[in-house]
Order: C-alpha cells, then sequence, then structure tokens
C-alpha cells in the first residue's frame, strides 16, 4: 500500500511536471533525451510567481502559491529532510537577549550582570558583512546588530520601529510614506537621512550590485527597469507598489533593506575599476572599521579567529546598549566551540557536538526554540549527474534518492528533541496570509499525501522503481554494476551535517548507491552551491518573513538564492 502511494503521489508530481516543461519539438529528433535535455523549462515557475506577487485577491494569490509549489515539488530538487528548530547554550546571568523565529539573534538589549562584554560564537568566517549581499542566517545576526532598517523586531517577534518613527499607507495600499526618528546618525557621527535610504534600497535592487535577495525588491514598481520606485518626498521616504504587500513592514525589517552611507561604500578600495563599472560591491565591509548605523560597529577582525564589535555611541537607542563589547570567534568546529563554553572562555554558543544533546536537554543553559524553516538536500538540475536524461527521468532520480532516506532516524540519531519530519518545503506552520496556516486552511487544496509530496518513511521499492523509470537497472534488489550511481555530497564542516550526510550515504549503500562526502569551509561552500560547482550538497531555508512567497520567490530564475539552477 505505501508503494503505491509514493507512486501515486510521482505520477501526480509528473503532470505537474508536463504542465511546465517546454512545448515538444516541433520536428522529430533521433535523440528526445538529448534534444529536452534533463533540467526543466522554468518559464511558467517564473511567470507563476510574478502572478503571485501581483495578485491582489488573497484566496486566489493561495491557490496560485499551491500551484508554484506543486511545480517546485515535482522537479525533485528539493528533497526536505525536517523542519528547523534552534539550539543554543547561553550562561546563566544573561538578560535581555532574544531570537525571532527566523533565526535572527538580537544581543543589543542583553545584560549579564556587570560584565561589559560577551563572548560569542554564530559560526565561522562570515562570507558578507555587507547586509545587501549577505544570504546567511550568521550574516543576518551581525547584521542586525550593527545597522538598522525602518523597522525591526522586538522580543515577542512583533514589528516594531526603528529608523522610522511613523508611516502612512495610500488607500489602495501601494504607496508607502515613512517619516524618519529626528536625529540619526551613522557610526562616524554623521547625519543618516531619507536621502540614504533612497540609496541603499535602489542599490541593493540595481542588477549591477549583484545582491542575492534583489528579487525581494520586485513588488516595488519600476524594479524591471533596474530603477524601483522610491524617493524623497519633502523630507519623507515614499515608497510605489505595484500591488499591495501584506508583509511589506517585514521586508523594511530585513538586512537587505538596511541603510547604509554611500560615500563609506563608493570610496572603498576595490569598489569599482577606472571606468566606473562595479568590481565588488561589498569591498567596503571586508575589513574592520567601516561605518555602520546600529547598536554596534565592527572595532577589529581577525580572519577565520575572531571579531569584536564595540557600542556605538550615535545608535539612536544607545542609552539601552549596556554591554561595550561582543567578541566573537570565528570557528564552525561545535567539538571546540563546545569545550570553550564548559571552560567558560564563551557565555554563548550556537552550536554544540550532535552527540551532546542528549545530555544537555535537563541544563538549564541549553536552549531549544522553533523557528520557521526547513533542512533540504538540494540538487543542481543542471549538472552531469543527470547528463542523457529527459526531464521526466531526472526528476524520477532525484525522486528516487529521496524516497531511500530514512528522515525519521536521521531526526533521532542527530537531530534534537521536537524536530518534525518535513515533506515539504513550505514549513509546517507557515502562515497563507489570510489569517490561517497554508498547509491547513486551504479547503480547495489537497496534498498528495497528508500535508505534503512525501510519505514519512523511506519507500526501498517505490525508490527502486523510480530509478528504473530514469534507466537504471537492478537486480534482485541491488543496483546493476552495468547502471552505477556514483556522486559526491557537498556540506559544510560541522559534526551535525557530516552525520546527516553519513546517514544518507547508509541509506543509498543499502542498494548499491556510492555516495561520497565533502566538506569545505563555511565561507567557500556558500559560494561553491551558489556558484553550482556541485551535483547534490545540503541545505537550508530559514525564512525571512511568515508567509509562503519567502519559500518560493527564491527559485526563480533571476534570485540568487536560486542553488538548485533552475532555468540557468
Amino acid at each position: 500500500m505505501k508503494k503505491f502511494l509514493l507512486l501515486l503521489v510521482i505520477a501526480m508530481l509528473a503532470l505537474a511536471m508536463v504542465a511546465c516543461a517546454a512545448p515538444a519539438e516541433e520536428e522529430p529528433v533521433d535523440d528526445p533525451a538529448a534534444a529536452e535535455g534533463p533540467a526543466p523549462d522554468w518559464t511558467e515557475y517564473n511567470n507563476l510567481i510574478a502572478e503571485i506577487k501581483a495578485s491582489t485577491d488573497f484566496a486566489a494569490r493561495e491557490a496560485l502559491m499551491h500551484q508554484a509549489e506543486d511545480i517546485l515539488m515535482a522537479t525533485g530538487a528539493i528533497c526536505p529532510i525536517y523542519y528547523y528548530n534552534d539550539i543554543y547554550m547561553m550562561r546563566d546571568g544573561i538578560e535581555g537577549f532574544y531570537a525571532t523565529a527566523y533565526g535572527t539573534k538580537y544581543f543589543m538589549n542583553a545584560t549579564f550582570g556587570d560584565a561589559t562584554s560577551l563572548r560569542i560564537n554564530l559560526a565561522s568566517e562570515p562570507d558578507r558583512l555587507d547586509p545587501a549581499l549577505n544570504s546567511s542566517v550568521d550574516g543576518a545576526c551581525l547584521a542586525a546588530n550593527s545597522f538598522i532598517g525602518l523597522y525591526t523586531y522586538n522580543a515577542n517577534n512583533e514589528l516594531v520601529p526603528a529608523a522610522a518613527e511613523s508611516y502612512e499607507v495610500s488607500e489602495d495600499g501601494l504607496v508607502w510614506t515613512f517619516t524618519l526618528k529626528e536625529g540619526l546618525k551613522f557610526s562616524d557621527g554623521s547625519d543618516l537621512t531619507v536621502d540614504d535610504v533612497v540609496y541603499s534600497w535602489k542599490r541593493a535592487a540595481n542588477p549591477e550590485t549583484a545582491a542575492d535577495y534583489a528579487y525581494m525588491f520586485n513588488g516595488i514598481v519600476g524594479y524591471d527597469t533596474g530603477d524601483i520606485a522610491v524617493a524623497n518626498v519633502d523630507g519623507k521616504f515614499q515608497v510605489t507598489l505595484a500591488a499591495p504587500c501584506a508583509y511589506f513592514l517585514d521586508l523594511c525589517a530585513f538586512p537587505t533593506f538596511f541603510i547604509l552611507q554611500q560615500e563609506n561604500i563608493e570610496a572603498a578600495e576595490g569598489y569599482m575599476d577606472e571606468s566606473g563599472a562595479i568590481i565588488d560591491a561589498g569591498a567596503w565591509a571586508t575589513e574592520a572599521g567601516f561605518v555602520s548605523s546600529g547598536a554596534y560597529v565592527l572595532e577589529s577582525w581577525v580572519h577565520d579567529e575572531s571579531m569584536v564589535y564595540v557600542k556605538n555611541p550615535y545608535y539612536y537607542d544607545a542609552d539601552n546598549v549596556k554591554l561595550e563589547r561582543l567578541e566573537f570567534m570565528l570557528s564552525a568546529d561545535d567539538t571546540a566551540i563546545y569545550a570553550a563554553y564548559r571552560a567558560g572562555d564563551l557565555d554563548f554558543i550556537d552550536t554544540v557536538p550532535t552527540d551532546e544533546i542528549a545530555t544537555l536537554l535537563s541544563d538549564p543553559e541549553f536552549y531549544i526554540v522553533d523557528e520557521l524553516g526547513t533542512y533540504y538536500v538540494i540538487f543542481n538540475v543542471n549538472s552531469p549527474l543527470f547528463e542523457g536524461m529527459t526531464v521526466d527521468q531526472a526528476a524520477a532520480m532525484r525522486l528516487g534518492l529521496s524516497a531511500l532516506i530514512d528522515r525519521q532516524y536521521i531526526i533521532d540519531t542527530v537531530g534534537q528533541t521536537g524536530q518534525q519530519i518535513a515533506t515539504s518545503f513550505i514549513p509546517a506552520g507557515m502562515l497563507d496570509g489570510q489569517g490561517g496556516v497554508f498547509k491547513t486552511n486551504d479547503a480547495d487544496y489537497t496534498y498528495p499525501i497528508g500535508d505534503g509530496y512525501f510519505a514519512e518513511e523511506p519507500d526501498v521499492e517505490a525508490a527502486i522503481a523510480l530509478l528504473e523509470t530514469a534507466g537504471f537497472v537492478f537486480e534482485n534488489g541491488m543496483l546493476s554494476a552495468d547502471t552505477p550511481i556514483s556522486f559526491e555530497y557537498l556540506t559544510n564542516e560541522t559534526s551535525g551535517h557530516i552525520a546527516i550526510a553519513e546517514c544518507m550515504q547508509q541509506d543509498f549503500a543499502a542498494i548499491g548507491i556510492d555516495m561520497s562526502i565533502k566538506s569545505i569551509d563555511w565561507d567557500v561552500f556558500l559560494q561553491e552551491r551558489k556558484a553550482g560547482n556541485f551535483g547534490i550538497a545540503r541545505n537550508g531555508w530559514i525564512a525571512d518573513f511568515n508567509d509562503p512567497i519567502n519559500m518560493l520567490e527564491m527559485w526563480t530564475t533571476d534570485s540568487g538564492n536560486n542553488d538548485a539552477q533552475f532555468g540557468k
């Protein structure tokens, strides 16, 4: 019965796949596989996301988002493992610290008794400190503590004004006008004005900046021309949207929308060449000493070792910032990080070795908090691994591999308390934009299985059937040597990610599939995955705001977060 259900799911997914595939060639071809290729045509998906973004009918919008998720999951390129929760350890006596469901951690209102500094580990060397160019959770945490946007989140996960004092919205929901707080300044003491907000948003949306999150500005008029409709109107910051946006204030609190100083950015060595072309838009934030606008400013940075942030006296809420210094240890070695915490050398750590979790559950300094996100395996649809296959065969191979993974075993042996098997990419508790939960509040939509696309348990028979559809031969339940499957799995260097990879390696080996594991430094890993220099890799996405479009628009062809390389 289980096999039948999963095969039924695959059949339904295949129908969705056909719906978004490229039109067939009119002329006959000798090799249909070569003509079609393994990567899906992504035009319909791109158009569908644009339609969702422009929709003012929220019921119709939800139906379109279900359609988009169907298309995405039909490719098999996204293999969900579990829905996220977050763990960290924090010294008894630390107060005022808080984290959001989006993984961002705020230290600016923290206190630690009479201490004037806090010693922290969030991750290893950050990939980018320019808020407009960052796409990692640790980078977002650093940005949130050193820059400001128009809005931010408080300890109750509520949106509250930051640089903004107030705002007004036109009756049609299209024109937002913000009044800034008086006396705002950058960390060098210079004035922070409406013109700085205009510059920062236009810069982040400009294709020349090459921001991964530039697509988040596509709801603003003029995005398609490279000149978004934001302006200084009578000393106020005005934005004109193409369609009403229920989560617009969430965007105003997101790092890509943070406020930066033009002079500091454009005077940096390596920013542009002699012709005026931008070489590296983030060159200004590659060493300590750059101008910021938030609670802290980066004073020193020993690459791959440490960073020290010090209090910014010009921060608009500086009176409520009690800690003078945030001292960061840069490391991805969770054993060394945990040892440093136990030795008293760190006060806050964002990871622990997986084999310590069970014993830490009763430790009052160990925290498990909810997050809105999904841990998943990602396939590069342009990988040579799928060479010579049709779109459907490549999808069947990916779906077959996904069906072999024992997700519950991963959670039981590597994960932590409260993790839930993920059977779809959109997280279980994500809202639908209409006051309900996306997965359960649409009577007109039914997921193939339960609230997702995959059975919770592995199904070897169904997996083999799918792999046979992709052209592989099996004999007595084992992969034939005549049609081998061998690939490298890319991950970053932490024990938990490597342990998950080893679990999957074991699942694949059970039917003769050879998977090797390659682990590399965090910042290099991000660059390699983004560039498409992988076949299969670990991935994870923590929502930037509570709406399914955030999980869907990242896969458009022009998105800098489209690691699956759809349409590329």
